[in-house]
């Protein structure tokens, strides 16, 4: 089994606490991130009517929800949300909350979407799971419309500059592991993520990946003594 396989599997076995298990280690704040996001993209986007909106990695389908709310407290046209991920078992949950989209079965770095297609692609605490990151960037800017917006919410590695960035980094490194494997029953899958992390995402690296894709950062900020970092690019 390969890294992508084995990284899919594990989402598989914690798709039914998923959910509950984000809001706990991320003591709720991942629902203002989500929010700040999905209202800077439609500010961003500038159109009253947006006939497709593709979230990748879309999990238990947390962040459809927030486009779906959002849109409709902006009075914006949202026509159709796809909802994309390679794994059955956390799309299984996200059917049963969302009977009225469509999810399709699919990794980041292949999507079975036409050329210039898609107006914002969004990937939710997902684009450290994606094995092969730059192709998948390249897949975005392939399938989006000149224009488009790519909208990532991550959680981040950063420079430690000051004591906060000590105590953001224990939490990471010890708490969340050990909350996330307690609710979860699934330690591997808790302790995965804070090494994910460590990795290869930065702010700075991730911002070159998708100049590299012909995605132009206009938005990179950091949020919650940058636990998250939320990046909004425009394909050129």
């Amino acid at each position: 089994m390969g890294k992508q396989e084995k990284i899919v599997s594990m989402f598989d076995e914690i798709a039914g606490t998923y959910d509950i298990t984000n809001r706990v280690i991320s003591m709720g704040i991942d629902k203002s991130w989500r929010n700040k996001a999905c209202n800077l993209a439609y500010g961003f986007y500038e159109k009253k009517t947006i006939p497709k909106i593709v979230d990748v990695a879309c999990g238990t389908g947390d962040m459809i929800t927030y486009w779906q709310k959002n849109a409709k407290e902006n009075g914006i046209n949202l026509e159709n949300i796809i909802g994309i991920d390679p794994s059955v078992g956390m799309m299984d949950v996200a059917r049963k909350k969302l009977p009225e989209v469509e999810f399709i079965e699919s990794g980041a770095a292949s999507m079975p979407l036409e050329d210039e297609s898609v107006d914002i692609i969004s990937i939710s605490y997902g684009i450290r799971n994606v094995v092969q990151r730059q192709e998948a960037f390249n897949e975005f800017a392939r399938v989006l419309k000149k224009d488009g917006l790519v909208v990532i919410l991550e959680f981040t590695k950063n420079e430690k500059r000051n004591p906060l960035d000590y105590i953001t980094d224990f939490y990471m490194r010890k708490i969340m592991p050990k909350l996330g494997a307690l609710i979860s029953k699934n330690k591997e899958a808790y302790t995965y993520l804070p090494n994910s992390i460590d990795e290869f995402l930065t702010q700075d690296n991730l911002s070159k990946e998708l100049k590299e894709a012909g995605l132009e950062p206009i938005y990179v900020k950091g949020f919650s003594m940058n636990i998250s970092t939320l990046f909004i690019a425009r394909k050129i």
